[in-house]
């Protein structure tokens, strides 16, 4: 496979780590939990529920599955981000994968956060990631280069959906699209979440709706200082060196443990 942005130089020393006997039994017995029902999916709430609590959204899902399951009524602004991407989510699991319907996803599950003539529509404007303290972490892809470096990553997703892929194949793809989109930073706001449904929806298409429930929003929350640091491989978008992100790619296996 020829690529325009991804890259299997990390391949060899994924596969080498990665158990791929264990992974495949794993992955077969995920399944959906018995508390989901027709209007409800309980693995579709984690997902929103802990991609949202990355992104420093103060909501427990014990209240938000009350919400949905029960029509328990909480202060809008304590659900309706995540009840966004809750919907996202869902979108997802009915639309094929590509660049189109990624930026409907994305126009869906910033309802809430940015203005609408703004989502799903790549940034105009320089962007940088901010650490809580003020200092710049992170400086992304320039703005007249963004358009350019997304139609290389959905070359490449193209490619890779044309391709027969074994599970932990499709797991080191799907985390390096997770990585290389958050690295592109393409929208003013809510990369982070659709970086994440990204990753999982990729794994969907290439291996069935089983995919959907691998927790892997649960993981990156609850090891979010370990996932941010595994996220940085530089400081600057044309510095980055994306022969450290073994690290970051060898989370998602971990999150098939989770149950």
């Amino acid at each position: 496979m020829n690529f325009d942005i991804l890259t299997t130089d990390l391949l060899d020393a994924y596969l080498q780590k990665a158990d791929a006997e264990a992974l495949q039994q794993k992955f077969e017995q995920l399944e959906e939990s018995k508390l989901s029902a027709d209007n409800f999916s309980f693995y579709t709430s984690v997902s929103a529920v802990f991609s949202s609590k990355i992104e420093g959204e103060h909501i427990e899902l014990d209240s938000f599955m009350k919400h949905k399951m029960l029509g328990v009524k909480f202060l809008p602004d304590y659900t309706q981000k995540i009840d966004d991407l809750y919907e996202a989510y869902q979108f997802a699991q009915q639309t094929a994968l590509n660049y189109v319907s990624t930026k409907a996803a994305h126009t869906l599950l910033t309802k809430h956060i940015l203005q609408q003539e703004r989502r799903g529509q790549l940034r105009t404007g320089k962007m940088f990631v901010i650490t809580p303290d003020g200092k710049i972490e992170y400086v992304a892809c320039m703005p007249n280069l963004v358009e350019q470096e997304m139609s290389k990553l959905y070359t490449d997703i193209d490619t890779l959906l044309a391709e027969e892929l074994n599970l932990v194949e499709t797991l080191f793809f799907a985390a390096q699209i997770h990585l290389v989109f958050v690295k592109i930073h393409p929208f003013e706001d809510g990369n982070g979440r659709t970086a994440r449904l990204l990753e999982k929806w990729f794994i969907a298409q290439k291996l069935g709706a089983k995919a959907w429930f691998i927790q892997s929003e649960k993981l990156y929350y609850d090891q979010h200082q370990t996932y941010y640091s595994n996220i940085r491989l530089g400081l600057e978008y044309d510095l980055l060196d994306y022969s450290q992100a073994l690290p970051f790619l060898l989370m998602l296996p971990e999150a098939l443990n989770l149950k």
